[in-house]
């Protein structure tokens, strides 16, 4: 018997009783099987297979994507008497290539889904599973500038369920340089319904929430009630601190970003899930810096791109805090120098007298945010 055949002799073979097995692990099944394949990962065949094949002298045609695994597979279980085993050549993309029928396992969501996430669902970290947690996961961001715009963007395109965009500003010309959300056509329209656009071509999967108002004390709860993760797109000191208030009061991560001329910083402050273990923003900064320390980006000015990497980092660490993936930056700050092109790192720790997040200690409630910043 030879050692590979082609999908269509494989499907003929199938029709007249032959067993196809695919040993593709599971979230690679997820994106579609031949018609009338079982599955069992390669593993589990090459260490049991007498729990998929009940006689040693059947038929038997394995496949998995592109037929490299099903090769090994098939040498493997002739090794282990089972004479009549073959490799489908190509794999599933051959199979799919020739237009031979496809399935989907049981509980499959649509095809839109498989199409638009597939480089996810071939992440065995990730998977269908995974994919789903993010669709319904809700992430608040604070801010449709320069940091807002790149999150944003790549969170929709990841396929976060729900994106409540929270900004009062309207597009100035002045802010295309590095707000990629919004366009020329745009001037003068508030940035939450432009983001709303783009937003919603990218994805319209995702539920897009713009919400055109300037984040206070008053409403600063009700906006972040149901998120699941918060980003810190703002560009002054009192909303951060506000932000960082209300999220330690509501037990939510935030994912804080900053950018100064050429410079930028990255954290993820966590204190309200994790006292005493994880810092807030005010572990970091107990006051505000002056003003003519910490000027903004339309006084100093900001390389254009330097917003995209930071936002793009910000984003990254929402989709791990979601997937419960890899090591958070909650205890370290990253900085980032555009001009020597190095990363930094600072540890930070939690402050055991922070006014805010120490453990045991009580909310303190909201203050006025504008005049403690303005000292």
């Amino acid at each position: 018997m030879g050692k590979d055949i082609t999908p269509r002799e494989a499907n003929y073979r199938l029709q007249r009783g032959a067993l196809l097995i695919d040993v593709r692990d599971d979230h690679e099944r997820e994106l579609g099987m031949a018609e009338g394949a079982i599955g069992a990962a390669r593993a589990e065949l090459e260490s049991a297979p007498h729990r998929y094949i009940a006689d040693q002298a059947a038929e038997v045609l394995l496949i998995c994507q592109s037929g490299g695994r099903s090769m090994l597979a098939a040498e493997q279980l002739q090794r282990l008497g089972y004479p009549n085993v073959v490799s489908v050549r190509g794999g599933t993309s051959m199979w799919q290539a020739e237009g031979l029928p496809v399935t989907r396992p049981a509980g499959h969501v649509d095809a839109d889904f498989h199409e638009r996430y597939s480089r996810h669902l071939r992440l065995s970290e990730i998977g269908a599973k995974g994919q789903r947690r993010l669709e319904a996961a809700t992430v608040v961001v604070i801010g449709a500038g320069g940091l807002g715009s790149p999150a944003a963007f790549y969170l929709a395109a990841a396929g976060i369920g729900r994106l409540r965009i929270v900004d009062d500003d309207a597009v100035d010309r002045s802010n295309l340089q590095r707000q990629i959300l919004h366009a020329d056509a745009d001037t003068g329209l508030p940035k939450v319904d432009s983001a709303e656009t783009r937003l919603s071509a990218l994805n319209p999967r995702v539920d897009i929430e713009p919400v055109r108002e300037r984040l206070t004390s008053d409403n600063v709860e009700r906006l972040l009630l149901e998120a699941d993760v918060v980003i810190d797109g703002a560009d002054n000191f009192p909303v951060r601190y506000l932000l960082s208030d209300a999220c330690v009061q509501l037990h939510k991560p935030l994912v804080y970003g900053a950018v100064h001329r050429f410079e930028g910083q990255v954290s993820v402050f966590d204190a309200g899930r994790q006292r005493g273990k994880a810092p807030c923003y005010r572990c970091l900064f107990p006051e505000p810096p002056p003003a003519e320390a910490a000027p903004n980006c339309s006084e100093v000015g900001v390389l254009g791109v330097l917003p995209g990497v930071i936002g793009l980092l910000q984003a990254t660490e929402a989709t791990k805090l979601l997937l419960g993936l890899g090591d958070p930056l909650t205890g370290r700050l990253l900085h980032f120098d555009a001009l020597s092109m190095r990363f930094r790192e600072t540890r930070l720790r939690p402050d055991p007298d922070c006014v805010v997040c120490a453990p045991g200690r009580a909310f303190p409630g909201y203050i006025d945010y504008a005049a403690f910043c303005a000292g």
